[in-house]
């Protein structure tokens, strides 16, 4: 299957012009560095007492200013790091140490809060939107902080407000309205514009071809790329903002930086194999995916985490997607076989769900092997599949195509009749995005039954009605691209 990820260019140079003007003042040297220390004077004179904390060079540089005691503020700054970079378990850790060192450090509660919800991932479960309104109401409760920090607080408040009433969507809007509001009060504060960014980004629909919000979102990060380049956050989210067929190549540098800017951390080693991923860079993506499997292994290993992290099935997925795109077809074998030997998943996470189904679906698929297609099983069993029905179609779109090419339409027919249950399913919780990815799924396997039954128009009927509703949607980040795009099908 060749690349489809450089056919188009959509808007770019809307893009281009913002991303050559964050270069133009990257390169004003003096005149930027002076400006930043103005700045950081303004800020400074904001906050009492106020510090800039260097986080550890392994994990990226931030400055964020915190009227907490002296003894937390390099290790708070070390938590914005990690949480910038989507490593949140280990944001929720450092954040906690903080708040056990300086109790009265609103902000410490405000990370910890912050560290639960995951923009660009699954909307966080009851435990989580409990713990994170525990954690709000918490920072509110505590004496001092500054007005500015009162507004942070109040940001993230604002998505856990009323989470028994009010549905993931509408409480994702209202932070992104009130980190709105935190931005333009503190314009000079670079975290605002970045926590801003992303609320922006993730609250993107995937159904919008022009791609404003993350153009809206580029932007902002724009703004901020010339004073610190190599900020883990910058770095991070151009990529995601950049992560479409026409806009990748506009976060090539950010890609390859962002490794190096935050080595330590394996969301970082992973993240430039999207842009590689949609440029076709395949050589890089595997290098910097075979990166994140080992570091995510010695993560798991040093924590003493029970089962596979994950952002190593992440990476696995990842990793086999390039495998097969170069015709690698024994590296992705040897992936499918280390897939196979896992028995436990350490969290039932969106990212795991996904690489867990994909993987051998993505592989049988790949190969034509319609029989190991038909064959394939959720595994492992102990896996809460009932939770991501998206997950369980990924196998079930499998083995209908592969009964439809080995001449069994009667499991066929059961397995397009699953589909069309668990989009109904999907409908049902208002999961619109992954209840349209069935849905293509199951227009596919219906198509291609048709054909296998002399039913040519009905067929081309089908598929062209996958094709058209893939090309109306964007991928999620959890996936490199399609287990078999529907207009390759349709071809």
């Amino acid at each position: 299957m060749g690349p489809r990820t450089i056919a188009e260019n959509l808007g770019s140079e809307e893009i281009d012009g913002v991303w050559q003007r964050g270069i133009k003042l990257k390169r004003l040297g003096f005149i930027t560095s002076l400006l930043a220390i103005l700045q950081v004077a303004i800020l400074g004179a904001q906050e009492e007492h106020a510090h800039h904390p260097a986080a550890n060079e392994q994990l990226g540089r931030v400055h964020f200013p915190i009227s907490c005691s002296e003894a937390v503020r390099e290790r708070f700054g070390q938590a914005v790091a990690t949480l910038h970079s989507f490593w949140y378990e280990e944001a929720e850790r450092t954040f906690t140490e903080v708040t056990r060192e300086d109790p009265a450090c609103g902000m410490g509660y405000w990370g910890i809060a912050m560290s639960l919800y995951h923009p660009l991932w699954e909307p966080p479960d009851t435990r989580a939107l409990e713990r994170g309104r525990a954690a709000v109401e918490k920072a509110r409760s505590v004496a001092g902080g500054t007005a500015r920090e009162r507004d942070y607080i109040a940001a993230i408040e604002a998505f856990y407000r009323e989470s028994d009433r009010l549905d993931h969507p509408t409480r994702a809007l209202a932070y992104e309205k009130a980190m709105a509001r935190v931005h333009a009060r503190y314009p000079e504060d670079r975290e605002a514009a970045l926590f801003y960014a992303l609320a922006v980004r993730a609250n993107a629909p995937p159904s919008d071809k022009t791609y404003a919000r993350q153009k809206r979102a580029a932007e902002l990060l724009g703004d901020v790329l010339a004073e610190q380049p190599d900020h883990p956050g910058v770095a991070h989210y151009l990529i995601h903002a950049y992560d479409h067929p026409g806009l990748a190549s506009l976060a090539l540098d950010a890609a390859r930086r962002y490794s190096r800017i935050a080595p330590a951390v394996p969301h970082a080693l992973h993240m430039p194999s999207h842009i590689f991923t949609r440029l076709g860079l395949w050589r890089e993506s595997i290098d910097s995916n075979l990166a994140t499997v080992a570091a995510a292994k010695e993560y798991a290993r040093r924590t003493g985490m029970q089962g596979v992290w994950s952002e190593q099935l992440h990476a696995m997925d990842y990793l086999t997607y390039a495998y097969l795109q170069r015709g690698q077809d024994r590296e992705a074998e040897r992936v499918l076989a280390d897939l196979r030997e896992i028995r436990q998943a350490a969290q039932p996470a969106q990212a795991a769900a996904y690489a867990l189904a994909a993987i051998p679906a993505r592989y049988a698929l790949e190969k034509r092997d319609w029989a190991s297609a038909v064959s394939l099983a959720p595994s492992p069993p102990e896996f809460p599949w009932g939770k991501y029905a998206w997950a369980e179609a990924i196998t079930v779109f499998a083995r209908a195509l592969g009964a439809a090419r080995t001449g069994e339409p009667a499991v066929a027919r059961g397995e397009i009749e699953r589909l069309a249950a668990l989009r109904d399913e999907l409908r049902g919780a208002r999961d619109e995005y992954w209840a349209d990815q069935v849905e293509i799924q199951r227009l596919a396997a219906a198509g291609w039954l048709a054909q296998a039954e002399g039913k040519r128009e009905e067929a081309l009927q089908l598929m062209r009605g996958a094709a058209d509703l893939e090309d109306a949607t964007d991928k999620h980040p959890v996936t490199p691209g399609p287990i078999l795009p529907a207009r390759e099908l349709l071809g």
